[in-house]
């Protein structure tokens, strides 16, 4: 389960690169550390169709009778819970340059993946929706995300043997945003390990941004 991640671009290329003609992310530092419950930007489709990059909450609230925790991977896309929300309406882009996964073998160390030593920007396949309630201390309305998760690849399964997050990029992007859901579903596959690297062990943020500071949520 990936529960940390990060987003290390500046904010004017990331909006280039997504394609994004609107944002609402305000000025968005580089974060070399997102954790679950904080806010991080997301690129989804806006009521005209287009781009749309805003701030939202990590972390769907759980199904009925699972705690209180939030949920912020998305494996069984075949559960009722999850179905309503696949439309294209709902699906969304996560960007990232970074993940991490904690390796069991040696003491949980927080281990780095990325596409590349100068990690190059993609994006996570991604659920969002809107949500009443409080988090964070806050009450009211929030946009909250989720991110899908498939088997693991041959780089990832010895650190995480379980899964990986769905992986995307650029040539993937339109059909996860708009196409049917059958077609959209198919790209819930490991990404390919021959693209992957290691790119660092033992931090819990990707020491790899020179920007690396304060976490702000």
């Amino acid at each position: 389960m990936c529960n940390l991640y990060s987003m290390t671009r500046a904010r004017d290329a990331i909006r280039k690169l997504f394609g994004a003609k609107r944002d609402r992310t305000g000025n968005e530092p580089p974060r070399p550390a997102i954790f679950p419950d904080q806010l991080a930007p997301v690129v989804r489709r806006d009521h005209d169709g287009v781009r749309v990059i805003e701030p939202m909450r990590w972390g769907f609230p759980p199904p009925p009778n699972l705690g209180s925790r939030p949920v912020t991977n998305i494996r069984n896309t075949a559960s009722p819970y999850w179905r309503g929300w696949l439309k294209p309406a709902f699906r969304c882009l996560v960007p990232a340059t970074s993940f991490c996964e904690y390796d069991e073998r040696h003491a949980r160390r927080p281990t780095w993946f990325a596409l590349g030593p100068d990690r190059p920007p993609f994006a996570f396949a991604g659920l969002w929706r809107p949500w009443t309630g409080v988090r964070k201390g806050e009450s009211g309305e929030h946009r909250l995300f989720a991110f899908l998760t498939t088997e693991a690849n041959d780089i990832v399964r010895p650190v995480h043997a379980r899964a990986m997050p769905v992986i995307l990029t650029e040539e993937a992007w339109d059909t996860w945003l708009a196409a049917e859901t059958p077609a959209a579903l198919g790209l819930q596959r490991p990404f390919a390990a021959e693209r992957m690297i290691v790119v660092a062990t033992g931090a819990r943020q990707d020491p790899g941004s020179a920007s690396a500071g304060t976490i702000s949520d």
